[in-house]
């Protein structure tokens, strides 16, 4: 099955499909838009035949233990090209428990998913589909909608391996709160049946309604309509996340210094770096790529502004190490907006799903957004470092939301869960192939089963890999910073 994923192309790509040696994929002959598409029910009856080379069942498959690839030699080969000074931190977050290490090793998932049937149903993933990797954010309207909110992995891949991904994480974080077992088990198959009705239920909208589906706070208010002290702080979250704007931010990581504003330091997360004026000076290029990668009314908008600092940024669990820094650009004294540049690398997908289309990883990730989300940062873009590096570029916590597990109960954990099975099923029904997953999965709960099945099988393991890191800190093997509260709060932020 490895070999067979790694030949696998993405599956818009008429000429890569006709090469493909395996077949268990959907695959469509090559076609126009002036061409009929194949009927719904054509289509979901591709994803219903699909069952026969990887019957439903079949997803609480879990890799097998001889000869699986050493997890922590994984960690330890993808910290290549990452700023080595940082790479300890990396380490000291995932190891604060079983939960934070599940969300800093996406690329271990990636390896073991490789190694197991799938659905042969590919579909744009986020390729991270982690519980923490869902929250609130603005619209340009300046509302708020809850959805995915990390793509760095964003790769063409079997669909449930982000449904899997998902409810592994429930599983670990309902661990994390030392909830019952089957209570986390039960969170787990909640978010994949709601996963199961929502796909389906978009599946049969006239596309343009399910492009624009998205959810909203009235939409998140009410789903948990039932429960009057969640949906009390949920529009309490609310209320704080609409002021947590540009204007919020700024006066709180910046000031001014001999009549210029400043970004201010905060080691070993926020600093400056030693030749911080000289790239100031050289941005003029690095800013070009990135100007021509947004549409002409957004850089109209970006060019009242002018970059007055940068400073390096640590950032997230399993990014950390990456090149990442902040950008304070100014209009006025009190009119001022920061842009986040993150370093993107090949996704841990690419591996087992094959390269991307796209030469620029920060181009991937960028398109990959638009595609899975419903609407988007109006600054997101993509460029190229002076040294070559590969960058996407967004706005920094604007008024951006996400869920503190410290608070869960396990009914919260539930619904929750359930809220981020709806985010993934509008994502992917976005991305394509919603009827073929709906014909997959049926209406039955045998798919959700088996996930959840799988989820607690990967969290047993999670816990296993979490232990052998903890060894490779024990032996030396590798070199380890903690941050203690500090870190805590970085990660949540």
């Amino acid at each position: 099955m490895k070999t067979s994923l790694r030949q696998r192309k993405d599956i818009t790509d008429a000429n890569q499909i006709n090469k493909m040696k395996t077949s268990n994929k959907i695959t469509y002959p090559e076609r126009h838009i002036w061409e009929p598409m194949p009927s719904l029910q054509s289509r979901i009856g591709l994803g219903k035949k699909q069952r026969v080379k990887s019957p439903r069942e079949s997803h609480d498959t879990m890799p097998a233990k001889k000869g699986r690839t050493d997890p922590v030699q994984l960690l330890i080969g993808s910290n290549t090209n990452r700023l080595e000074q940082l790479v300890p931190i990396r380490y000291g977050r995932m190891l604060s428990s079983p939960f934070a290490f599940l969300r800093g090793s996406a690329l271990v998932m990636a390896e073991d998913l490789s190694n197991i049937p799938n659905s042969g149903i590919f579909v744009q993933c986020c390729g991270d589909c982690h519980l923490m990797n869902f929250g609130g954010y603005a619209t340009p309207e300046r509302n708020q909608v809850f959805d995915i909110n990390d793509f760095d992995e964003t790769l063409s891949a079997p669909f449930e391996w982000d449904v899997k991904r998902l409810a592994a994480s429930i599983v670990v974080a309902g661990r994390y709160k030392e909830f019952p077992d089957k209570d986390s088990k039960k969170a787990a198959f909640e978010a994949v049946m709601s996963y199961t009705r929502k796909i389906r239920e978009i599946s049969m909208m006239r596309q343009l309604e399910a492009w624009y589906n998205r959810i909203d706070e009235q939409a998140v208010i009410n789903m948990f309509m039932n429960d009057r002290e969640l949906v009390k702080r949920v529009k309490i979250i609310s209320e704080k996340a609409k002021q947590r704007t540009h204007e919020f931010v700024f006066p709180k990581i910046s000031a001014f210094e001999n009549g210029k504003m400043r970004i201010l330091d905060d080691p070993p997360l926020i600093f400056h770096p030693s030749d911080t004026e000289k790239r100031i000076e050289s941005a003029v290029e690095f800013f070009n790529e990135y100007f021509h990668s947004i549409s002409d009314d957004k850089k109209a908008l970006l060019g009242r502004y002018r970059l007055e600092d940068v400073a390096m940024k640590v950032v997230g669990v399993g990014s950390v190490g990456t090149r990442c820094f902040i950008g304070l650009f100014a209009a006025s004294a009190n009119d001022a907006i920061i842009l986040q540049f993150k370093q993107a690398y090949p996704s841990v997908l690419e591996k087992y799903t094959g390269r991307s289309k796209y030469k620029n990883h920060g181009e991937r990730v960028v398109n990959g957004q638009h595609l899975m989300q419903t609407v988007s940062d109006i600054f997101l873009g993509w460029t190229t470092t002076n040294d070559g590096y590969d960058v996407y570029v967004r706005q920094l916590r604007d008024m951006k939301t996400s869920a503190n597990i410290d608070h869960f109960t396990p009914k919260i954990l539930k619904e929750y869960a359930s809220l981020c099975g709806w985010a993934l099923a509008k994502s992917h029904a976005k991305a394509g192939k919603a009827p073929e997953i709906t014909g997959y999965i049926g209406t039955k709960e045998i798919f959700a089963d088996a996930i959840s099945r799988f989820a607690v099988q990967y969290a047993d393991q999670t816990e296993g890999d979490f232990a052998l890191l903890k060894k490779a800190e024990r032996t030396k093997r590798i070199k380890v910073q903690y941050e203690g509260e500090k870190a805590k709060i970085e990660i949540a932020g």
